[in-house]
């Protein structure tokens, strides 16, 4: 059955029930804990007949423990075994009540006072403990105890004594004796058996929580007997205080059903010794109360019996479920940080494979790339080549040098933030660097591309270079892809110490509704079939990773059909203004560098005649090395102004080779070493760099840029060598 407020709808529940739900029975989905109908009923004729030895051979019952094991049946089991039990447990103290002689009305009333104080404390308990009866918190068992199990005692104890009192027409001493006597009586049963039938019911909770041993355990329990016994077996001093010691033991060390336990065994051997007239409780002095000379000696001590397995319940039950609480807290908190440490290495070594992925992908795909466009680029600059000829060459270059920038904005989005390379920068010549290869493009549809650079933003800056030109050249690679008619312009202004670079154009602007994500990656104002643009996505995400990279904001401003505006702000501290020869050379015109000789080392030969192409116009004499190993013994015999190094090779790979030649005496140890490879990560070019490169060149490579690097790097050693000189 189901007890429950007038006008309250039953609505069922899962195991616990709803909110503000009062139920008596288990749920019949509740998953079956506990032992079967069966022990339930012989503990209880146990229990019984403890009573009735207890009562025939001593004239006293310390502790009714009865009522704890039907309460226990009643929480535990199914509606209809709950039920089945309760009821042979009724006729079984209705016969025991019969055999011992009581008289009416007690001979029933006992019986029904038993059973109204069962069902008032299992709604109680169903009520503030929950159908899963999950003991180890505090909060729950002091919520069980004092809301349910007292109450519950207390109301049956008082409608109990009330009923005797006008029976048998006790004094108010008497009464108030009576009634606390019997409320200890039957609390003490229920607060002793029951949550200890529970916590054993559920001992698997417990499991692996106290870390003691099958041999510290037995070690205690028998600590604990022989101290208790020893206590209430004597008469000499009032010892109670030695039974703590151990169960505070118990209490760090084992589980709650252990626990529980303890106190069921100090209860047991202190009521024997008590009622046998031994033990500190037999020692107590009694006060001279009116009204009590008709009690027994015996009754009245046993009420300071009843305080002191009070104090032990109230002490040790909650600190043994704080224990076991933190137990289980630190040994979940463990297993998270062993989750953790584990998901940490496995983001570690996916991080690994990542960047060798990335190394792996670059290297391979720029490898076909830089025969791609080195060929393209040297068939274009052929004098004897044919009008359309040389266009579908400049069509050659212009798709790889698309898909090159594709794979570099997939690997820059992809590899997130590296370390910064800083360096003197001089702005007219980086923008004038970024915006050269759109110029034609700009040209061939009619559009101005023009820089404009205000007073005081043309001083040098101390920046990397590499990533705010990147970042520009991806702005105005944007402005010319989107604009048909018109403009574009690259604004540099100077406020202070924050200097603002804007790209803007007149081109189809970006709806409103895009606006919010137009530097999220893949994000396109136009992914339709029908669109007249190619690319995928990435070139304002990667231009707002740079700035925001360099420490910057990349904002824009745009309206449908009325073009945009990118701008870049950046803290960066003009520089004071030097000549520097390097930086104001142009970009292309033509080969700057002519070394006498220069050796070209790469394992694929078409990559060593684009080399050999390129450098061609410069009339420098080109040797060739198919690997390291020929490359240093080459080092060996002949003497090179430069050396254009590949990295992966086989027999020896381009960095061994290079500590090689510099293991070698003058002058090839002093020889400069410009690495050419497809191996460009950041990570790859500081390995360079380490081995003793004098400078780093990532592959597919243009006369442009090769002429660029042979210039650092021939300037670079000329400064180095006149700096040990002096």
């Amino acid at each position: 059955m189901t007890i429950r407020p007038v006008g309250q709808p039953n609505v069922h529940g899962g195991l616990g029930g709803m909110k503000g739900r009062w139920r008596l029975f288990r749920h019949e989905a509740g998953q079956a804990a506990g032992p079967p109908p069966l022990a339930y009923v012989a503990l209880y004729c146990v229990c019984i007949l403890v009573g009735l030895w207890s009562a025939r051979t001593f004239g006293e019952i310390v502790i009714w423990p009865t009522n704890g094991v039907m309460l226990a049946a009643l929480l535990q089991l199914h509606r209809r075994q709950a039920i089945g039990t309760v009821a042979v447990c009724f006729a079984i103290n209705l016969a025991s009540n019969l055999w011992r002689g009581d008289p009416m009305p007690f001979l029933l009333l006992n019986p029904v006072m038993n059973l109204f104080q069962v069902v008032l404390a299992a709604v109680l308990v169903r009520r503030v403990g929950g159908a899963a009866l999950d003991l180890r918190r505090p909060r729950r068992l002091f919520a069980v105890s004092l809301l349910a199990i007292l109450p519950a005692v207390l109301a049956s104890a008082v409608i109990m004594v009330s009923l005797a009192a006008a029976v048998r027409d006790y004094s108010l001493p008497v009464y108030i004796f009576t009634l606390q006597r019997y409320f200890g009586m039957e609390l003490l049963g229920l607060l002793i058996v029951t949550p200890t039938l529970l916590l054993i019911a559920r001992a698997h909770r417990f499991r692996g929580v106290a870390k003691a041993s099958r041999l510290e355990v037995a070690g205690l329990m028998l600590l604990l007997t022989v101290v208790t016994t020893g206590v209430f077996s004597q008469n000499v001093a009032p010892l109670l205080f030695l039974v703590f010691p151990p169960i505070v033991l118990i209490v760090f060390r084992l589980s709650p059903p252990w626990v529980a336990a303890s106190i069921m065994i100090v209860a047991i051997i202190g009521a024997i010794g008590s009622l046998s007239g031994q033990g500190p409780v037999m020692m107590t002095r009694l006060l001279d109360i009116a009204g009590l000379e008709s009690v027994q000696d015996l009754q009245r001590r046993l009420s300071l019996y009843y305080l002191f397995l009070l104090v032990l319940i109230l002490t040790a039950v909650p600190l043994s479920t704080l224990m076991s609480e933190r137990r289980r807290l630190i040994a979940r908190l463990e297993a998270r940080t062993l989750a953790a440490q584990v998901a940490r290495r496995q983001a570690e070594q996916s991080a690994a494979t990542k960047s060798r992925f990335l190394a792996l992908m670059s290297h391979e795909m720029r490898t076909p790339l830089h025969s791609v466009v080195g060929y393209a680029e040297v068939l274009g600059r052929r004098s004897d080549l044919k009008a359309d000829a040389r266009r579908q060459a400049d069509l050659i270059q212009e798709a790889g040098n698309a898909l090159l920038v594709l794979v570099e904005d997939v690997l820059q989005v992809s590899r997130g933030t590296d370390a910064l390379c800083l360096g003197r920068a001089h702005l007219p010549d980086l923008l004038a660097q970024a915006t050269v290869p759109f110029r034609e493009i700009a040209e061939l549809k009619g559009l101005t591309l023009r820089i404009e650079i205000d007073p005081g933003a043309d001083l040098p800056v101390w920046t990397d270079a590499k990533r705010l030109r990147q970042a520009i050249h991806k702005l105005v690679d944007n402005a010319v892809k989107f604009t048909r008619v018109g403009h574009v312009l690259v604004h540099a202004a100077r406020d202070g110490d924050m200097l603002t670079l804007t790209v803007s154009d007149t081109g189809c602007g970006i709806d409103v509704a895009i606006l919010p994500d137009v530097f999220d990656p893949f994000v396109q104002s136009d992914d339709s079939i029908a669109r007249d643009h190619v690319g995928a996505g990435l070139g304002l995400a990667v231009a707002r990773q740079l700035v925001e990279r360099l420490g910057g904001r990349l904002t824009v401003e745009s309206r449908a059909d009325h073009g945009s505006a990118f701008t870049i702000t950046l803290l960066l501290p003009a520089l004071e203004a030097q000549v520097d020869s390097a930086a104001m050379k142009a970009v292309d015109d033509g080969p700057r560098v002519a070394p006498p000789r220069v050796l070209v080392v790469d394992d694929h030969s078409g990559n060593r005649e684009v080399a050999r192409l390129m450098l061609a116009p410069t009339g420098a004499e080109i040797v060739e090395a198919c690997d390291g190993l020929e490359a240093v013994e080459m080092a060996k015999t002949q003497s090179f102004d430069l050396i254009l190094m590949d990295v992966r090779m086989p027999r020896m790979d381009g960095l061994a080779a290079t500590r090689a030649i510099r293991a070698l005496g003058a002058p090839s140890s002093t020889v400069p070493i410009l690495a050419v490879t497809a191996d460009a990560m950041p990570e790859d070019a500081e390995r360079c760099l380490s081995a003793g490169m004098n400078g780093h060149l990532a592959k597919p490579i243009t006369h442009t840029a090769l002429y660029a690097a042979i210039d650092r790097v021939m300037t670079d050693s000329e400064a180095t060598a006149a700096a040990e000189a002096a």
